[in-house]
């Protein structure tokens, strides 16, 4: 199944790459963190791992680690722009809860 990134985060990633000057994509994945257990991370990847999982979709690439992909099997990684507050939006299915602040999430 994999993740589905929208024509909007394509472009932000291939904006934010074409910017930075280097880099091959973005790598995303999960770590322990906040009060609900997990939090998202984003990274530029300049190397891929052999390990690494690679989606790549409106031209953009997202890789992501192995342990990570149970976690994030069928997101949907958007990018959204709401008055003043601009981000990557993470739509994912196994998401069971989230903390109020947004910044951690369970399965």
């Amino acid at each position: 199944m994999g993740i589905i990134l929208t024509e909007q985060a394509a472009q932000n990633i291939q904006r934010r790459l074409e910017k930075r000057g280097k880099g091959l994509g973005l790598r995303l994945g999960v770590k322990p963190s906040g009060c609900s257990g997990m939090s998202y991370q984003l990274e530029y990847v300049d190397e891929a791992s052999a390990e690494d999982r690679l989606f790549e979709q409106f031209g953009a690439r997202v890789y992501i680690d192995p342990q990570s992909l149970p976690f994030l099997e069928g997101l949907e990684l958007d990018y959204a722009r709401e008055g003043l507050n601009e981000g990557f939006r993470f739509n994912n299915p196994n998401e069971k809860a989230a903390c109020g602040c947004g910044e951690s999430f369970t399965v």
